[in-house]
């Protein structure tokens, strides 16, 4: 089903510091990838939640250019197509379809009001 929130990201100035917080203020799992930190918010398997009513998310340096704050990422079928009609509506691409280690595409965009928003089309 498409236009679900499937995705949380969380800028931070100073890893070290954002994911010792996280982790002592709410127990998330954190894992560390190159350039960037999954946030398992709740139990896991097969690279999703185990059960309703959560999602999982990521830690990534702050970019005043992209994520200054946190964002929240929408899944939709194709992510040039979303783009396109969020163009038409008066949002701006901030940046465009790029791949995620083989697991799908993500782009940011602002919506007509300043928002920055993700995108996430699944491989």
């Amino acid at each position: 089903m498409s236009g679900r929130v499937v995705h949380f990201e969380i800028p931070f100035d100073d890893e070290k510091r954002a994911t010792e917080f996280y982790t002592e203020a709410f127990g998330w799992n954190l894992q560390e990838v190159p350039g960037y930190t999954l946030v398992a918010s709740g139990p896991t398997k097969d690279l999703g939640p185990a059960e309703p009513g959560f999602i999982n998310g990521g830690l990534l340096a702050r970019d005043p250019a992209a994520a200054a704050s946190p964002v929240i990422v929408v899944d939709v079928p194709n992510v040039d197509d979303a783009l396109a009609k969020i163009e038409k509506l008066g949002g701006t691409t901030v940046s465009g379809r790029r791949d995620v280690g083989g697991f799908g595409f993500a782009a940011y965009f602002k919506d007509p009001e300043g928002n920055l928003m993700g995108l996430w089309e699944a491989a």
